[in-house]
């Protein structure tokens, strides 16, 4: 069983992506109300895998529809020597970056070079795609960077041993969790409501029928005996989903805006099903 080693510390994993919808910032808040003790961990919708890299549990299942996503962390668990040469023969500048973003490899290393590569060095470090799912993110100009982190790819590769990587429907990757594993979902938002500005970017990879389809999922899980816990917009119709279950509202700084001045607060919900919370 895993004991909850990081609540109450200061000191949190670093993620190696910065994904959109990232729960970076707000790990603190979330952790605090999970189980002391858990079995294995799931996480499907990994993005940039803010908890696990915080929690770092035993055993885990980590899944994401985006197979470049997955494939990437592969390649960082089991490649982590050949990416950092692959990436060290990239070189930080405006014309190679755009040269990259253009760029379309072939190889499941090649592709995950490409993606560290351009979260890294991208405007705000952010990965965003357009509908026909092509990078579009500008150069950053962070001109002091190297092409990659070797200490922090490596400390990644370490982490993600005991983890097992999947490509799939969150509710596929989720259907073998038992009664005291610890399932956290944190799907794109696509409510409707004051401080969303992806909603119909959102619609097309995740719906309101998949909205449904996950808290269907969720409380079935619950029942099951696993401590499930979910993230979404906090509003009225996402109440409706989960109403009967435990709800928490925590407030965050939008982290879209290029400037901090124009960063505005925005409340998410955290809802808690099944499981001992003592």
């Amino acid at each position: 069983m895993t004991q909850l080693a990081a609540r109450g510390r200061s000191a949190i994993g670093t993620p190696l992506i910065k994904w959109p919808g990232g729960k970076r910032a707000l790990v603190p808040k979330l952790i605090e109300h999970f189980p002391a003790r858990f079995n294995r961990y799931y996480e499907p919708f990994f993005g940039g895998g803010a908890l696990f890299f915080a929690l770092q549990p035993a055993k885990a299942v980590l899944s994401d529809i985006n197979q470049d996503l997955i494939n990437c962390y592969r390649r960082v668990k089991e490649q982590p020597d050949d990416l950092i040469k692959a990436l060290k023969r990239l070189r930080n500048s405006e014309e190679d970056y755009y040269r990259v973003r253009e760029s379309k490899p072939r190889t499941e290393l090649t592709k995950a070079a490409r993606l560290l590569y351009l979260t890294r060095l991208s405007f705000n470090g952010i990965h965003r795609v357009n509908l026909r799912g092509e990078f579009n993110v500008p150069y950053g100009y962070k001109t002091h960077l190297d092409s990659v982190d070797d200490d922090l790819l490596r400390c990644t590769s370490d982490v993600l041993q005991n983890a097992k990587l999947e490509h799939g429907d969150f509710e596929e990757t989720t259907a073998g969790a038992q009664p005291g594993d610890l399932v956290y979902f944190d799907p794109p938002y696509t409510v409707a409501h004051a401080n969303n500005g992806f909603v119909k970017y959102n619609e097309h990879i995740f719906s309101w029928a998949d909205q449904i389809r996950l808290a269907k999922h969720a409380r079935a899980l619950a029942a099951k005996g696993c401590h499930v816990f979910v993230s979404n917009a906090h509003h009225d119709s996402i109440d409706e989903l989960y109403s009967g279950t435990r709800k928490i509202v925590i407030e965050r700084f939008s982290v879209i805006a290029a400037s901090s001045t124009h960063r505005r607060k925005i409340t998410e919900s955290l809802f808690i099903l099944g499981g001992d919370w003592t």
